[in-house]
């Protein structure tokens, strides 16, 4: 787009450079350790959340199966009561941090419904703002994300505590 000013996302240099694991990048994340290198949020016994990597906003996160299972058919009822406990956990941090006027929550079941990694669930959680899309998406199909993501997952962590759905993560 000419005449169109600079956007950094150094995040970006590191996945775009950096070494490809062969596993899946969820089932990294569920493995324990690095978490806030892998911006894992907090565990549950059968499931996580993590911040997402790629955020369409501010404070998107995922919340997603240990196991490594594609359908919602898959699940066991503990893993599938797990999610939803997580998923309003990590919500009620992202409400009291980032104080959003709206969400869009769900899944993305397939690559033909957008799934960037189909092969393993996962349940979306974002954060809306009236006005959030604005002319940057529209015209020049970028995203503008107002805070790094490690300042973000740093101001999550504390806030998601012990307690119900399982303990925050841990370095």
């Amino acid at each position: 787009m000419t005449g169109a000013g600079t956007l950094w996302a150094p995040w970006r240099m590191e996945y775009i450079l950096g070494p490809k694991a062969g596993e899946c990048v969820f089932c990294a994340a569920a493995s324990p350790g690095a978490d806030r290198e892998r911006l894992v949020l907090c565990r549950g016994d059968t499931a996580l959340a993590v911040l997402n990597r790629y955020p369409y906003v501010a404070g998107h996160f995922l919340v997603l199966p240990r196991r490594h299972v594609a359908a919602l058919e898959e699940l066991t009822a503990e893993e599938a009561a797990e999610l939803w406990a997580l998923l309003v956990r990590v919500k009620g941090a992202v409400e009291r941090l980032m104080r959003p006027q709206g969400y869009n929550i769900g899944f993305n079941l397939g690559a033909a419904a957008g799934a960037g990694i189909a092969d393993h669930l996962h349940l979306h959680g974002v954060p809306r703002w009236a006005g959030d899309t604005n002319f940057m998406p529209l015209l020049g199909g970028t995203v503008v994300i107002p805070q790094h993501l490690t300042d973000t997952y740093d101001a999550l962590v504390p806030l998601l505590g012990g307690g119900v759905g399982g303990s925050p993560a841990r370095e």
